[in-house]
């Protein structure tokens, strides 16, 4: 049977509509991939002109704080003897350091050990002896950290805990209470001598600074000390140490890239 002439124009004209489709999507592909391998090609761009420069800054601050700790220990046939002794000893030397205006926030305990003790055989000299297995008793010690945000109290702090009969007391250790303060300046002064030298090689190779490109830094802190003293009095119960608190130096180097134009 032969087919209507319509018909057969009709499915023609589908398969050139589908010919042209096809064609474009071919001529896309192609112009897409002439274009991605154009694009390998060509070579990245060259960063821009870019001048590094450096500044140093030292900021020396005065300390504002005070770091004593102390330690209480004593040693027992057993342990809750040795426990008792050393919380006795230990809540005296507390009461003692809030009396003198610490907060309680100012007061912490760094650590609480109980340690047996062995007992040691007499060897003579140059004889091997084993270590002992014994326990002859146990030891029981607190350690105790004191913030003391009042420098003046610092002498008659430390005297003061010396008649508590503490074992160990170490200290002061001065810092700064606020700790980025030191840094924040010293990299302030920094950035700043950056700066001028940057401007001033910008006017000798007659250009013009851009954008900041990267930045890098390092703060590094010490200490000095400086013959300003506390100037606290003697005790009639016990002499109070002269404590210099000195000055503690900071300082930073940095580095900055500028573009330049």
């Amino acid at each position: 049977m032969n087919q209507e002439p319509g018909r057969m124009l009709g499915d023609s004209g589908i398969r050139v509509s589908i010919i042209g489709v096809l064609a474009m999507l071919a001529i896309f592909l192609l112009a897409e991939t002439i274009s991605t391998a154009q694009a390998l090609a060509t070579p990245t761009k060259a960063p821009a002109d870019t001048v590094t420069v450096s500044g140093t800054g030292e900021a020396a601050l005065p300390p504002d704080i005070a770091y004593v700790t102390f330690t209480v220990q004593n040693q027992a046939a057993n342990v809750a003897t040795a426990q008792d002794a050393t919380t006795k000893q230990a809540n005296a030397a507390i009461a003692y350091v809030k009396q003198q205006g610490v907060a309680d926030k100012d007061v912490s305990t760094l650590s609480y050990n109980i340690t047996p003790q062995y007992k040691s055989a007499a060897c003579p000299v140059g004889a091997y002896c084993p270590v002992s297995n014994e326990i002859s008793g146990y030891q029981v010690s607190e350690s105790i950290r004191v913030t003391v945000r009042d420098l003046s109290k610092v002498s008659p702090l430390l005297s003061g805990l010396g008649q508590q009969n503490v074992q160990n007391i170490s200290g002061p250790e001065f810092g700064l209470a606020n700790p980025n303060e030191g840094p924040d300046a010293a990299r302030a002064k920094a950035i700043e001598n950056a700066k001028t030298e940057a401007q001033t090689l910008a006017a000798q190779l007659d250009v013009r600074l851009g954008r900041i490109v990267s930045f890098s830094e390092n703060t590094t802190p010490y200490r000095t000390f400086s013959a300003v003293g506390m100037g606290v009095s003697a005790s009639a119960v016990a002499p109070q140490p002269e404590l210099p608190a000195g000055q503690n130096t900071y300082t930073a180097n940095v580095s900055i890239t500028y573009a330049i134009r």
